[in-house]
């Protein structure tokens, strides 16, 4: 049995990986992940996107994180991926504190509107709601596993149509 090689990524960070025992991990509030992954080359990466600064900041935060997204993506082709074949699952945007502003939801569509753009499809999410969420991605498959902390509850609206889900996990293959 193969030992898993496992990375942790943090606020600004990426990973990416091209062999079968790669894990790559985050933990996510209000921040947002895109796993991406090209399903021939077998090779992937996470990133871990805030949106910086505030509202009237709006046009420096879009642009950090493009920078964040195409960071992420020039990482997959120097592995070998092609940008046409790249497919996404995207995690977190959760609300973690009433009474001030949804940035979650900003990071969210954010990325959402970028994979839009760029001809991305994205294969499944799980954005909103109000817990922080721990992320497994493994770059090599695709394989995305999520595991709510905190509170037990995922508002509907955030669980992808026909994936299996139990009350505190969500895995996307």
């Amino acid at each position: 049995m193969t030992k898993t090689e496992t990375r942790h990524i943090t606020q600004g960070e990426y990973a990416t990986g091209s062999k079968s025992e790669e894990m790559i991990t985050t933990v996510l509030g209000s921040c947002v992940s895109a796993c991406l992954w090209d399903p021939v080359a077998r090779v992937g990466g996470m990133n871990h996107i805030l949106l910086p600064g505030r509202v009237w900041e709006e046009q420096n935060s879009r642009g950090v994180s493009v920078n964040e997204m195409e960071l992420l993506i020039n990482a997959i082709l120097k592995l070998g991926g092609d940008k046409s074949r790249l497919q996404a699952k995207l995690f977190g945007g959760a609300r973690m504190i009433s009474n001030f502003s949804d940035v979650g939801v900003r990071n969210g569509e954010f990325v959402l509107l970028f994979l839009k753009m760029e001809g991305i499809p994205c294969k499944g999410h799980s954005l909103g709601g109000e817990q922080a969420r721990r992320i497994q991605f493994w770059p090599f498959s695709g394989r995305a596993r999520q595991k709510l902390l905190g509170r037990q509850e995922l508002p509907e609206e955030t669980i992808p149509e026909n994936l299996p889900i139990s009350d505190t996990e969500l895995e996307l293959f």
